[in-house]
């Protein structure tokens, strides 16, 4: 099994900065895709940032330029780097990685943590 462990929410006041990480552990050959997302009260779950296995990025156009993702591979370690918080970016955000058990698990299976609640003040 896979555990996904997240850290660094909490609350801020707008403008200011937070750093959410994601620490992968378990039976893990590699991960290929790793995500943050995030959902806030009443609210869909969405993708806020992702980067692969090549370290190519994505990142939702609403926290373009105000978020940044990154990847620790040694260490199954995904981050993100949020500045110039909005209480519109108030959410539970959680991290995703694709996980592959082995050399033959392709694919690899989702997995997901249980969530970090950032909560922006204005």
């Amino acid at each position: 099994q896979v555990q996904l462990v997240e850290s660094g929410g909490g609350l801020v006041q707008a403008g200011g900065s937070l750093r959410l990480s994601c620490a992968a552990s378990g039976r893990i050959f590699s991960i290929n895709d790793m995500a943050w997302y995030r959902q806030a009260p009443g609210e869909q779950r969405e993708l806020v940032a992702s980067i692969t296995s090549g370290g190519n990025t994505y990142v939702k156009d609403s926290v373009a330029g105000r978020f940044a993702i990154s990847r620790d591979f040694a260490r199954n370690t995904v981050y993100l780097q949020m500045n110039s918080l909005k209480p519109e970016d108030t959410a539970v955000y959680y991290c995703n990685a694709e996980v592959r058990a082995t050399m033959m698990d392709y694919y690899g299976q989702a997995y997901w943590g249980r969530g970090t609640l950032v909560t922006v003040s204005s």
